[in-house]
């Protein structure tokens, strides 16, 4: 690895990124993502060969190389930076990944799992493959499970993946970082267990979150802080990480504004919206609404 240049290392970083948090690279995305020669691709490919072979195997059906059961990273990855090179789109080459989406929403500070276990549900939101799971709830203490992974998402104080969970029937969020032990399982992945049949996750729901009335003293103040327009702040986010923004952002939820606590300096004066979202335990002060109390002012659209 020492005789090798500065760009070629980064060439072989690239397809151990791939191996590692997709499970599979063919010849021509490495040509690709490189703007670089047939032969040069053989050439790197090779010599990851040469320095990892154990990793890689060919398939000639797909004509694409996958990770091995004893694939082990020829690069160290720091959890917290691969997170954000993810979220980013960016793979350990230092450049964009502009061929590939991973199934990742926005960069966390706080909570860093473990890099195998990213990588494992990563490989498996992509792939779409089941993954067993042992998992440790704070309501049922440790379990095993089954789930069906499609993206990974900050909450805004921890990573979790949100996933159909075979145990529950229901699509739920489960805590990466509590996630003691992830194995790939044979288990088919059905249309009701897919991304696309999540509800909670398609629903768009819109905000308008305003300074506070009775909270704060100077709105100005507030408007300017978050880039107001108006005096409003809109925004458009999944009804299944509503929640979560809201009590980061520690949104009063209340039809009146009647939280008069100082750390709420917004309000969501449109609270109405959030009719239908699932995890409204963490919205300050909302109040349950029937459909007939939704005005008409208030969209959502899937």
């Amino acid at each position: 690895m020492d005789n090798l240049s500065y760009a070629q290392k980064q060439r072989l970083a690239y397809i151990d990124f791939r191996l590692m948090f997709v499970g599979h690279f063919s010849r021509s995305e490495v040509v690709e993502h490189f703007k670089m020669g047939l032969s040069n691709a053989t050439r790197d490919i090779n010599v990851y060969k040469e320095l990892a072979g154990s990793n890689l195997v060919y398939d000639n059906a797909e004509k694409r190389y996958f990770q091995t059961d004893s694939f082990k990273p020829l690069f160290d990855y720091d959890a917290q930076k691969a997170l954000m090179k993810l979220t980013h789109h960016l793979s350990d080459s230092l450049e964009a990944l502009t061929d590939f989406k991973f199934p990742f929403e926005a960069p966390s500070q706080l909570s860093v799992p473990d890099i195998y276990t990213i990588a494992t549900l990563t490989q498996a939101a992509i792939n779409q493959r089941a993954v067993k799971i042992d998992y440790i709830s704070l309501e049922s203490g440790e379990s095993s499970r089954e789930i069906m992974p499609h993206t990974i998402v900050d909450n805004g104080l921890r990573w979790h993946i949100r996933a159909y969970d075979t145990k529950s029937n229901e699509f739920r969020d489960f805590v990466i970082t509590r996630i003691t032990n992830a194995k790939f399982s044979d288990t088919k992945v059905e249309s009701h267990q897919d991304k696309m049949a999540d509800n909670q996750w398609l629903r768009i729901v819109p905000l308008e979150l305003v300074p506070h009335p009775s909270n704060i003293k100077y709105p100005k103040a507030i408007e300017l802080d978050y880039n107001m327009s108006e005096g409003v702040l809109h925004l458009e986010v999944r009804a299944a990480v509503a929640g979560y923004l809201l009590r980061k952002l520690n949104v009063d939820c209340s039809s009146q504004a009647s939280l008069e606590s100082p750390e709420h300096q917004l309000w969501l004066r449109n609270s109405p919206t959030l009719y239908g979202v699932d995890n409204l335990q963490l919205a300050a002060g909302y109040e349950h609404y029937t459909p007939q109390n939704i005005t008409g002012n208030n969209h959502v659209r899937s």
